[in-house]
């Protein structure tokens, strides 16, 4: 598993860089945690109800892990606070939270809406938490019956 998240950051670093040198400071960073977002809410989904638990640690872990970027944010906002860019870093603060939130219920609803996938297995099952076979192909079976 460590080989799937280290082959998955590399490939997220370097999308991210790509993404950073196209746009203008502090875009890049902001475009890459919205759009990072976005797409961890998407595959949450659509990687969880297939149960891809390889894709799960390449995609989500590795490569998103390595496109997004909490650490880029921070030193992106003490930059424009160092520059006396209170407003505007506050401004940042903002747009990169409340979007990046957005982007990641919207990409989970997204993907609920075009392919009709719920979130059934991932920290426990929703439907019936006191179950003790939550992660057995029986019990995966059982909800899959009930939709």
């Amino acid at each position: 598993m460590f080989f799937f998240v280290a082959w998955g950051a590399v490939c997220g670093a370097a999308l991210r860089y790509v993404v950073s040198i196209t746009l203008l400071f502090p875009y890049g960073t902001l475009a890459v945690n919205i759009i990072g977002s976005f797409v961890m809410g998407a595959a949450f989904v659509v990687l969880t109800a297939k149960g891809a638990d390889r894709m799960i640690v390449f995609a989500m872990t590795g490569v998103l892990g390595g496109f997004t970027t909490f650490s880029a944010f921070s030193l992106d906002t003490f930059k424009l606070i160092e520059d006396g860019r209170m407003i505007f870093a506050g401004e940042y603060i903002l747009a990169s939270v409340i979007l990046s939130l957005a982007a990641g219920f919207g990409g989970v609803v997204f993907v609920r809406g075009v392919w009709g996938l719920s979130i059934i297995h991932f920290s426990g099952c929703r439907r019936c938490t006191n179950c003790r076979s939550r992660g057995s192909p029986e019990h995966q079976q059982s909800h899959k019956e009930r939709r």
